[in-house]
């Protein structure tokens, strides 16, 4: 499985998150506006070791799939002491389709799931050992799981309850490690703090917009969010974990055993949280996926402890009956869906499929460096991250990039290379309708209008996009923060409204 993830994340090129965050890693800055700096990070390492390549790009998310994996078999290894359960944790995110397949697509999940793991891994040591320097280890790889990826902080339940729920609690309250843990946690975050202070806290404004923003109810982003479980862990798998949480939390919360308080409320808080908004709010098809590892070594455990615990041959049957049907079913359908994308030449699902709708930028590109060569322009203009980041990676460099609006975006990026921007005519690539977009009112370029270009993937025309020449002015990298060139407040809003459609 880990091959058939190499050859995924070297066939299919990169989609347009995963150039915006390759941008970051190009990048000196502290943090980044929609995300912490551990994505940047984790790409650097990739690219440090096969260039500017998608498979570059990805390799950290294959190595995070491996430790993802073998910290599971840990934790499972030392709560069972049975292999079967070892091998079914193992197994059950190799059977899941994001883990499966999609842990090659970078995102900032990716980097924060194998930090969370270990974070959980690390507690689970603390309570077997008792040995209060655990707290530190969590600590680490708590403030290593908040430099990937905000939504770590959900997280905090299940630890709260872990300490405060046991008939522990009072000597771990009076005990310095776990104060000493929020203190090492809040260390290994503070790139993150320090750029927020020296930007008016940017990035906690914009996620709290995405955060609280509220549509009215509708049963289509509820059902999106249940519909997009099933697809991402599996349409067995998930009432395979899910029932293993339950009895899970049924066990522990009646015994106070803290491993399986905190293992349970580590997934069981997120996904009444998710499931709550996603009544007003499109969920995002990444968001949830970093809690799922954790209920798979839950429900491999419960596997092994309902063995132990005298349940009916029947129900026992039953139970493992429907694990190895998830693993088996899980892994064909991982499967079935790489030979969909890197075999099969035919597009079956239109334009709502997720890797064909962000295909084909080859063509806009290519395009774009023809209007380069007829008006000897110099530099390429945008108006959506989207479009700077794929022309940014499909250029590399040969030609100034920049996204002349939503520069909120760019704070303490590196000077793009104005030297061959400044007095000389550019070339702007954009999606229509951006073309028509108020913002030009703000613009006082001259535009030539030069071709529209189709973006297709496999004979399908996905979106059109606007060839113009623009000449007698040059963009402003750092514009007042109350110019509509610089805003990202609104945007983010509406970026929420463009998915819900």
């Amino acid at each position: 499985m880990t091959l058939l993830r190499i050859v995924y994340a070297s066939a299919i090129e990169l989609r347009t998150d995963e150039a915006y965050y390759w941008t970051w890693s190009k990048e000196s800055a502290l943090s980044f506006l929609d995300h912490p700096p551990a994505i940047a990070w984790l790409i650097r390492f990739g690219t440090a070791i096969f260039g500017d390549t998608p498979l570059g790009v990805r390799l950290g998310g294959i190595v995070a799939m491996l430790l993802t994996q073998l910290l599971l078999a840990d934790i499972v290894r030392r709560l069972t002491h049975d292999v079967r359960a070892v091998v079914f944790a193992v197994l059950m995110p190799e059977a899941a389709l994001y883990y499966g397949l999609l842990m090659a697509k970078v995102a900032p999940d990716v980097a924060m799931i194998p930090v969370a793991v270990a974070m959980m891994w690390s507690l689970v040591r603390l309570a077997q050992s008792s040995d209060g320097r655990w707290w530190l280890a969590a600590g680490l790889f708590a403030g290593l799981s908040m430099l990937s990826k905000f939504t770590a902080i959900m997280f905090a339940p299940a630890v709260a309850a872990f300490l405060l729920v046991p008939d522990w609690r009072w000597r771990w309250l009076r005990s310095p490690y776990p104060y000493l843990a929020v203190l090492v946690a809040i260390l290994v975050f503070s790139p993150v703090l320090i750029w927020n202070v020296q930007h008016d806290w940017a990035s906690f404004r914009f996620q709290g917009v995405r955060a609280t923003a509220n549509y009215g109810i509708s049963l289509r982003t509820l059902g999106d969010y249940i519909g997009l479980q099933f697809g991402l862990v599996g349409f067995v798998m998930l009432p395979v974990v899910l029932t293993g949480l339950v009895l899970t939390a049924w066990r522990g919360y009646r015994t106070r055993e803290p491993v399986a308080i905190l293992l349970s409320a580590a997934v069981l808080v997120p996904f009444a949280y998710f499931l709550f908004k996603s009544t007003t709010l499109r969920v995002g098809d990444t968001w949830p996926m970093f809690m799922w590892p954790v209920g798979f070594a839950a429900a491999a455990v419960n596997l092994a402890t309902m063995l132990k615990e005298g349940w009916s041959a029947r129900m026992l049957r039953s139970s493992v009956f429907w694990a190895r049907t998830a693993i088996v079913s899980g892994i064909a359908f991982v499967v079935i869906v790489f030979l969909y994308y890197v075999v099969v030449p035919w597009n079956l699902l239109g334009k709502i499929d997720p890797i064909g709708a962000e295909a084909g930028y080859e063509q806009v590109a290519a395009r774009a460096q023809a209007a380069l060569d007829e008006t000897g322009a110099t530099w390429i203009a945008t108006t959506d991250y989207r479009t700077y980041a794929m022309m940014r990676w499909l250029f590399r460099g040969r030609v100034p990039v920049i996204e002349i609006n939503e520069r909120g975006r760019f704070q303490d990026f590196a000077d793009p290379g104005m030297d061959r921007i400044k007095g000389h005519s550019g070339i702007y690539v954009g999606r229509e309708p951006d073309n028509r977009s108020s913002l030009w009112e703000n613009i006082p370029a001259k535009r030539e209008q030069l071709a529209t270009v189709e973006r297709r993937w496999r004979g399908l025309v996905m979106d059109t996009y606007a060839i113009e020449k623009l000449s007698g002015w040059t963009p402003e990298l750092s514009p007042p923060k109350d110019s509509p060139l610089f805003q990202w407040k609104v945007l983010a809003g509406e970026f929420e409204r463009r998915i819900l459609g």
